[in-house]
């Protein structure tokens, strides 16, 4: 059974900074494409990060220079390391992966695409 535990997140002041952690149980990091979606209030859930097998990896662009996706495949550990947070990057972050072996990560992500999910993490950036 695959399992996504997040840990991490919180609140943080404009400006600052966060790590997200993934730890994946039953599930393979080295072998599949793995991303952070996040879902502000009112709002859908919409990609934030991707990085695959290849070592591509893809940010959306309200987050470029500012996040950085990362992972352990020895420990099947995903990270995100958010940093000049604004608030509108307030949301609950989920880490996910892909179910199919080697799929690439693309500039835009598809929700459905994804097969398995994390708890979800608040994150909340106020002054």
């Amino acid at each position: 059974q695959v399992r996504l535990g997040q840990f991490g997140g919180g609140s943080a002041l404009p400006g600052g900074s966060l790590r997200l952690s993934c730890e994946a149980s039953g599930y393979s990091y080295r072998q599949h494409r793995v991303a952070w979606f996040r879902q502000a209030p009112g709002k859908e859930r919409e990609g934030v990060a991707c990085i695959d097998i290849y070592g591509t990896v893809t940010y959306a662009d309200s987050v470029k220079g500012r996040f950085t996706i990362s992972k352990d495949n020895d420990q099947d550990r995903l990270y995100l390391q958010m940093n000049s947070l604004k608030s509108e990057d307030t949301a609950i972050y989920y880490c996910t992966g892909d179910e199919d072996w080697g799929r690439r990560c693309h500039a835009v992500l598809i929700e459905s695409d994804f097969n398995y999910w994390g708890q979800g993490t608040q994150v909340t950036v106020s002054s």
